[in-house]
């Protein structure tokens, strides 16, 4: 992780809770921010952060404070037995995505009153740290109207994180204090925060995938960071309809020249024949591109029928590059086609609902997406160590940020940090 550090001119520091495999620790790492502290409960994710780079302090053990060069720390398990203090003044962003649960449709749909719910301990870290900025990503199903008040709530929570909700209140009761605070305008500008949030599809941002989440920024209102400029910053970049373009234009074509003609065909009769008036955004990104290679990275090698075996072969001298037998196909589990950005990702080993891990190949034939294949999928460096069997990989990827999309955000914060800090 380390390695990836982009060239900077000061020393930016981040702390990232609920790391998981790491999709949004190596986003905000890549734009700038040196980490100084890991936390994640998951074993297999913690296995993962240990694999590439980030040293375990056991409970009990003094956290210390990393310094330029030096591994990050990782506090494996449980957030709530972890003091923050020793952090406080020390970091410009802490990120995180706390466990989404109690908010996705996948998951039991409690909302507030899952003990999954970590934003509580989301808003201590900051009270303790008192971050310039947060980054925290999540599912579309907070935006979701049965849980749209509480939502708000919790936007409101982070913009008044120091207003502190005792044990004995109900969130409505809560929110009905932190309401008069934001009209009254009491709290002062260094324990309140701007806060913003943007709904994004991966697909949006470079990412070969359709992946809609939500993106919630704070910015302490101390530092009076241009908005403006961290909004235009944050604007999406690509767009289906220039993915069409380029393939009515024939680059897309001549990116993938070994398409068969009735694919080809296939694709170019579902692109709709009137299209929006010619804009600057890029092409969505495919499968097929992230296979073929995204960004300097190598072509993944086909996987043989025969190889569909479970066995690892270390084809092309990629890792975690294995056939996965007895993929399925059937109504309303249909499979990811090579020309479209790759459906969601989840958190599943296969078989998930949809066909989400299933693809069809050019001759016809399907079989599951290889863990490397659906790492690129996330955007993930082919570098990149995911510890444990291939469910739990799945697993960790289907819950991580996408690193691209992460990156975008990660270094619009940077670049208005810098602004406001340089008037």
């Amino acid at each position: 992780m380390l390695e990836q550090r982009q060239e900077v001119d000061q020393d930016r520091t981040g702390v990232e809770l609920f790391a998981g495999g790491g999709g949004l620790a190596m986003a905000v790492h890549r734009a700038g921010f040196r980490p100084l502290l890991f936390n994640e409960f998951a074993k297999r994710a913690c296995e993962t952060l240990r694999a590439n780079g980030a040293v375990p302090v056991e409970e009990g053990q003094i956290l210390p404070v990393p310094g330029p060069g030096e591994p990050c720390p990782i506090r494996e398990g449980d957030i709530r037995k972890i003091d923050f203090e020793y952090l406080k003044g020390r970091v410009d962003v802490l990120a995180g995505g706390p466990p989404c649960q109690p908010f996705s449709l996948g998951g039991v749909a409690r909302g507030d009153e899952d003990e999954r719910n970590m934003f509580p301990e989301m808003f201590r870290a900051i009270r303790q740290i008192e971050p310039k900025a947060v980054i925290c990503e999540n599912v579309r199903g907070l935006l979701r109207p049965s849980f749209k008040p509480y939502f708000d709530y919790i936007l409101r929570e982070l913009a008044l994180p120091f207003e502190e909700r005792d044990e004995s209140v109900t969130w409505q009761e809560h929110d009905a204090v932190l309401r008069r605070v934001l009209h009254k305008g009491t709290a002062s500008a260094g324990r309140r925060y701007r806060v913003l949030v943007t709904a994004v599809n991966a697909a949006d941002y470079g990412v070969p995938q359709v992946r809609n989440r939500i993106i919630v920024v704070a910015f302490r209102e101390d530092l009076s960071v241009d908005i403006d400029k961290f909004k235009e910053l944050v604007e999406p970049r690509y767009s289906e309809h220039a993915l069409f373009r380029s393939m009515i234009e024939g680059s897309y074509w001549e990116r993938h020249p070994k398409v068969p003609k009735e694919v080809r065909e296939r694709v170019m009769a579902r692109i709709p024949k009137e299209l929006s008036v010619p804009d600057e955004t890029l092409p969505w990104r495919t499968l097929r591109d992230a296979i073929a290679g995204i960004d300097e990275q190598k072509p993944l090698p086909p996987i043989p029928p025969k190889y569909l075996d479970r066995k690892e072969r270390n084809l092309g001298g990629f890792t975690d590059h294995i056939g996965w037998p007895n993929a399925r196909i059937y109504p309303g589990h249909t499979p990811n086609e090579l020309d479209r950005p790759a459906k969601t990702v989840k958190a599943g080993v296969h078989g998930v609902p949809g066909g989400e891990s299933v693809m069809l190949l050019d001759d016809g034939t399907h079989r599951y997406m290889s863990v490397r294949e659906t790492a690129r999928v996330m955007t993930f460096p082919d570098d990149w160590k995911l510890a444990g069997p291939r469910g739990e990989k799945m697993r960790q990827l289907g819950n991580a940020v996408p690193v691209a999309l992460g990156e975008v955000f990660a270094k619009a914060v940077a670049t208005v940090l810098h602004g406001a800090e340089n008037k």
